[in-house]
């Protein structure tokens, strides 16, 4: 065998030589890849492990976190629940205060309600006993100067002293006044001279009014202000002579409560607040000296005049 002959049969056992070598070659590397996986493998299980360990650490101290956050949300709502129940039964409380204030406040705002009636009844009465009081004395007073002129006439006195412009008849003494006035306003104008609106007792003392009254009518001092059909006069005394105008008084359009002497001299009720132009005072002449000493009176002047009384307020 020559030279290129064994040259040729040794070439392929250094390619089986190589083979093998790239064999372990390629099996090393397997090796070594399936340790570098396996490694990896081993790595990420360890890590997942610990990934895993803390989660369930973290997950843990959450649940605990949150066990006691939801104990003490719990417990707030039971503190909470227990504050409203408490906040209610105070409304509820509150309420039953409230509405027992205000039963009370209604009690108190009837009795104050029925005190002020008390009261302003205890007022009126008061002013009406005052005011008949005063009628009373006023009456009483003029009674006594009535006595005081009978007796003074039979010792001898002339009792026909009246002031200046002011009419004597029968031991009066009366005014005739002008000037458009209400019954109100005309009684005031009498007061202001120490007089007061006429009163009409007999046919001779009409006679004489009419004779010297306004011929347009006057005011006089009949009314029926406190009862509707009561006529009374000024003075207090009841109405024992009458000259009413046929079919008076009638009390038409429901408030006729004054009385005027028409310039005929009868009489007819009229709304108090009518204007008329004039009216008519009344007062007790005065006394002079008896005719002779022999038949002087009593010592001392006549007593107050009745109609200087203040009326009741």
């Amino acid at each position: 065998m020559n030279p290129q002959s064994q040259e040729f049969v040794e070439l392929p056992r250094k390619r089986c030589c190589g083979r093998g070598t790239q064999l372990v070659l390629l099996g090393l590397v397997t090796v070594v890849l399936w340790a570098g996986l396996l490694t990896l493998l081993l790595l990420w299980h360890w890590d997942t492990l610990q990934n895993l360990k803390q989660l369930e650490e973290t997950t843990a101290r959450n649940v605990s976190q949150v066990s006691k956050d939801s104990e003490r949300h719990q417990s707030d709502q039971m503190a909470q629940k227990s504050q409203a129940a408490q906040i209610l039964q105070t409304v509820e409380e509150l309420r039953a205060e409230q509405k027992r204030m205000k039963s009370q406040d209604s009690e108190l705002s009837w009795n104050l309600d029925g005190l002020h009636e008390y009261l302003s009844n205890l007022k009126s009465q008061s002013l009406n006993e005052r005011r008949r009081a005063s009628d009373s004395l006023e009456r009483l007073q003029e009674e006594v100067a009535k006595l005081w002129i009978e007796l003074r006439v039979s010792n001898g006195s002339l009792c026909n002293t009246c002031p200046e412009k002011w009419v004597n008849f029968q031991q009066k003494c009366y005014y005739f006044g002008e000037g458009i006035k209400r019954w109100l306003h005309a009684q005031y104008a009498c007061s202001d001279i120490e007089g007061r609106l006429v009163s009409i007792h007999s046919p001779e003392e009409q006679d004489f009014l009419t004779k010297h009254a306004n011929r347009r009518g006057s005011w006089i001092g009949l009314h029926d202000v406190d009862a509707e059909g009561e006529f009374i006069w000024m003075d207090g005394s009841a109405v024992d002579y009458s000259n009413w105008h046929p079919g008076e008084p009638n009390n038409h359009g429901q408030g006729e409560d004054c009385v005027m002497m028409q310039g005929s001299g009868q009489w007819n009720d009229a709304f108090c607040r009518s204007e008329l132009g004039a009216w008519v005072c009344e007062r007790l002449a005065t006394c002079g000296p008896p005719a002779t000493s022999a038949s002087a009176g009593p010592p001392g002047g006549p007593p107050a005049h009745p109609l200087h009384v203040p009326p009741a307020p």
